[in-house]
């Protein structure tokens, strides 16, 4: 039997023994470099669990590289670019104490928060006793990511900083933030101030826009950087720009096209023309007023998808010339999968998402559904994306590896509530369209087995779960999307070994604990027996 844990540690053996944590235990750190983890960790767990550990001694924590060899480095890369970052750690609880070692901060940081899993899941009132057990653990995996929309819905920065939390307690080191869409602009450029003085009123329907100004920003990504989360931002190019033509109109087309849904609604068809020289002074502004905001991330993610209605070649051509720029200034490049249809080189990070059944569906009753005028710009959009990973792999390019149906956090959840109360927010929030997914069908999965041509870790970059807001008005549909999914997508992030469901379903289930105290909010489906 596992611990009580997610992700799943690499190796674990357990022993004869128990040690008891209550308020008067404390935390030892004896190295400078561990003192504000050590402080942040009485401040984690007293949001856990609701004590605070205000003794002196107990939990050791120390820098430390023995017997980490156990576990091999993390494969493909990370989004701060630090190639010689170590994330494995050593954590022992013995008769006598807890003791936390890594070769990092970093690693004690990951460690840590195993620990904080294990207090929250043997506490009995007031007190835990943990059983004794040695783990020695690290990632599958240097990119464990989260894509999060404030556009459609603006987050504000605390309902981000949950986020956060989140991301750090599952040992998850990536927020990838959405940050420009057709419906708004979330991002200060100060040589082009109308895009959020226009572009930033936008979002949803009738949803108040808003946007992050540089101080909020700035104490985001800090706020980030200190939980060992890297924040990386996207602009999203050449389409999904609707929000910039509202701003500067004379960056937009001539004519400016759309496609009817039928609801009300429509699909622009507009996007940013590389062969025009005003675009490139445009983009050029948007790199050098967002790059600086973003210190700890050694990448741009610059969108490339769902350009609709721009010819190939056109497209190549933007890619190409917005890769070149975003490497001038000193950064890597990650763009969703269709900027493999680009002459993208071997260090940039294609983003998989277009799944091979997705494809498929298009040639089924599904498409029914669709609206006329709308399927065939589907159809060969999708055509297309059946070439992106091979394309991607001939360039030499890692994978991110983000399958709609696995890790799209907006599906519809699949099984009831166990809450009744539920019942009407679960049918209510995720995308129609998608195929609603089980808890189960979250984990069920191995990055290996559902992408074409890939066979191997080294072809990996990483793995992201994404939640666009189309149906997402709030901080409560957000996190009711995000949990209890997102420690799934960090089993499928971190962990080596297959997930097995019953023994995953009664970790996670020791994990509720922790949301309550925490006044998270979060979907109760009734596959999982909840303590």
């Amino acid at each position: 039997m596992t611990v009580p844990v997610i992700p799943a540690p690499a190796v674990q053996t357990s022993q004869d023994a128990t040690f008891v944590v209550r308020a008067e235990v404390g935390i030892e750190a004896v190295a400078a470099e561990l003192l504000e983890i050590a402080d942040r960790f009485v401040a984690d767990v007293q949001g856990d669990v609701g004590f605070t550990l205000a003794g002196e001694s107990g939990i050791a924590v120390s820098i430390d590289a023995t017997g980490l060899d156990e576990v091999v480095v993390a494969a493909g890369v990370r989004a701060d670019g630090d190639a010689l970052a170590d994330e494995r750690y050593g954590l022992e609880v013995a008769g006598d104490g807890v003791r936390v070692w890594a070769a990092t901060a970093e690693g004690v940081h990951r460690g840590l928060t195993t620990l904080r899993q294990l207090i929250t899941a043997h506490l009995r009132d007031g007190v835990a006793a943990l059983p004794a057990t040695r783990i020695v653990d690290g990632p599958r995996f240097g990119w464990r990511g989260l894509s999060l929309d404030v556009v459609r819905t603006f987050h504000a920065p605390e309902a981000v900083r949950r986020v956060i939390d989140m991301l750090s307690l599952y040992k998850l080191n990536v927020l990838h933030l959405h940050l420009t869409d057709d419906q708004g602009w979330r991002v200060e450029v100060p040589s082009r101030p109308m895009l959020t003085d226009v572009g930033s009123k936008g979002a949803m329907g009738d949803r108040p826009g808003g946007y992050y100004t540089r101080d909020e920003l700035a104490e985001l990504v800090a706020y980030a950087a200190d939980r060992f989360v890297t924040v990386v931002p996207e602009i999203d190019m050449p389409g999904h720009t609707t929000a910039v033509f509202s701003s500067y109109s004379e960056l937009a087309p001539a004519e400016l096209r759309t496609v009817d849904l039928g609801n009300g609604t429509s699909i622009p068809l507009n996007t940013l023309d590389p062969e025009r020289p005003e675009i490139w002074a445009f983009v050029e502004d948007v790199l050098d007023g967002v790059i600086p905001q973003f210190p700890q991330s050694a990448y741009v993610h610059i969108g490339g998808d769902e350009a609709w209605g721009m010819a190939d070649e056109a497209h190549a051509a933007f890619v190409e010339r917005c890769a070149e720029l975003v490497r001038d200034r000193g950064k890597l490049v990650v763009g969703w999968q269709e900027i493999a249809r680009a002459a993208i080189s071997s260090d940039d990070v294609v983003q998989y998402w277009l799944e091979p059944r997705q494809i498929d569906s298009l040639d089924s009753d599904a498409a029914s559904a669709v609206p006329p005028d709308l399927l065939p710009v589907l159809v060969e959009h999708m055509k297309k994306a059946e070439q992106d990973v091979p394309r991607a792999l001939a360039h030499g390019s890692r994978l991110i590896m983000s399958p709609t149906s696995r890790l799209y956090f907006d599906c519809p959840h699949a099984e009831p509530s166990s809450d009744p109360a539920q019942e009407e927010l679960r049918k209510r929030v995720g995308l129609p369209f998608y195929t609603p997914v089980s808890i189960r069908g979250g984990i069920d999965w191995d990055p290996l087995d559902v992408t074409p041509q890939v066979d191997s870790d080294t072809q990996i970059a990483g793995v992201e779960a994404a939640i666009w807001c189309e149906t997402i008005t709030s901080q409560e549909d957000l996190e009711f999307m995000l949990l209890p999914r997102l420690p799934g997508a960090a089993e499928k992030a971190w962990s080596r070994t297959p997930t097995d469901w019953p023994d995953y379903a009664t970790r996670l289930s020791h994990q509720s604990s922790a949301w309550r105290s925490r006044d998270w909010t979060w979907f109760k489906s009734v596959e999982i027996d909840w303590t």
